[in-house]
């Protein structure tokens, strides 16, 4: 099992709307790509000056599947919004054998 995890910081200029869209098209992907096993983001609710501003988690049963994934057509669209509206973008892919 792979697990996928992007942390956002936003960019001062990011409005509610675009990261209400980027919402919108996250919560979305589960339904349009099967290689989805889990998935989870959210805002950052502490606001600390190490924190970064949102977050996913998801995760798919091998490195073949996150790579279909992260081709996906319906992912790519959601990934240039948030490039859009970020000014940093950090992810970090592992193994597990937990869900």
């Amino acid at each position: 099992m792979i697990k996928h995890v992007v942390f956002l910081k936003f960019k001062a200029d990011a409005t509610e709307a675009m990261i209400q869209e980027i919402e919108a098209g996250l919560g979305a992907l589960p339904g349009l790509i099967p290689e989805i096993r889990y998935y989870d983001f959210g805002r950052d609710v502490v606001r600390s000056s190490r924190s970064c501003d949102f977050a996913l988690v998801s995760r798919f049963d091998d490195l073949d599947a996150l790579k279909r994934y992260s081709g996906h057509p319906d992912h790519q669209a959601v990934v240039r919004k948030i490039q859009a509206a970020a000014e940093t973008i950090q992810a970090v892919d592992f193994e597990t054998d937990k869900p």
